[in-house]
């Protein structure tokens, strides 16, 4: 059973910082590890599609992206979870779309944020291994509202 963490709120510093990168060094450890187990059960405990270790308190470039149906997000299509660390935005589509957001660290608050519609995302496994991958839709509306938290953007600040 993972621990399920607390969620930082709008207004806490841990929110405007700058994520710091993970450390080679860090790649396959057990705290990397459990920060993974502990983001993604924290993040399906409150219905969340992705999730940033800023808003977990930990300032490290981590993210989840795990798009699914779920009360927040009922027409959300179903996606394995996938684990970024240092993900980078490579390439997205000059076409941007408008779609409706949410935000654990903004609970109760949702708004139209325009994003690419297409993204590649290069980024690295737990274990240190380069991935590069594409995404389109809301899973990409999700690895570019999770990677804004790694550079300590919140959505409402797009609207």
């Amino acid at each position: 059973m993972s621990i399920i963490l607390p969620i930082a709120q709008r207004g806490e510093d841990v929110l405007k910082l700058i994520a710091a990168p993970v450390a080679d060094t860090e790649f396959s450890t057990a705290w990397l590890q459990e920060l993974a187990k502990a983001l993604e059960a924290t993040m399906l405990e409150r219905n969340g599609v992705g999730i940033a270790a800023p808003q977990v308190y930990v300032s490290k470039r981590v993210i989840i992206v795990a798009s699914r149906p779920n009360p927040r997000y009922p027409d959300a299509p179903e996606m394995e979870a996938i684990t970024m660390v240092n993900p980078e935005i490579i390439a997205q589509s000059s076409q941007t779309v408008l779609g409706e957001e949410g935000c654990l660290s903004v609970p109760d608050e949702r708004g139209q944020v325009s994003r690419a519609e297409q993204i590649t995302v290069q980024f690295f496994s737990l274990k240190g291994e380069k991935i590069i991958q594409s995404f389109h839709g809301f899973p990409a509306r999700i690895v570019q509202h999770e990677i804004d938290h790694l550079n300590g953007v919140l959505f409402v600040e797009r609207i």
